[in-house]
């Protein structure tokens, strides 16, 4: 069994930054990518950032700038630094990431139950 649990600020002033945290638990051999949607209300869920375990980044483009992904396999976590926040940012964030339960096992996908984000004018 594989959970993976986001953390972070709940609200936070417009221009400031946050940090939201995904830590993985469970039975876990390897963990290939780990990744960040977001869901604004009314809106489609929407990629922010995927980081693999060779360390590469894929954001969408306008992503980039504000948005930093970083993992640490130590602690089976990633990492999502938003600087400057704006109102948009308001959404839910999940959690994503492909995991290797046992050498001989494919990768498979969970998903973290997701944390909210409030940004205020």
């Amino acid at each position: 069994q594989v959970q993976l649990v986001e953390s972070g600020e709940g609200s936070v002033q417009a221009g400031g930054s946050l940090r939201l945290s995904c830590t993985a638990s469970g039975t876990i051999f390897s963990i290939v990518n780990m990744g960040w949607y977001r869901q604004a209300p009314g809106k489609k869920r929407e990629l922010v950032a995927t980081i693999t375990n060779g360390g590469f980044i894929d954001s969408e483009h306008f992503m980039k700038g504000r948005f930093t992904i970083s993992r640490d396999d130590n602690k089976n976590a990633a990492f999502l630094q938003i600087n400057s926040v704006k109102p948009e940012d308001t959404a839910d964030y999940f959690c994503y990431a492909y995991i290797k339960t046992r050498s001989s096992s494919p990768p498979r996908e969970y998903w973290g139950r997701g944390t909210q984000v409030t940004v205020s004018s």
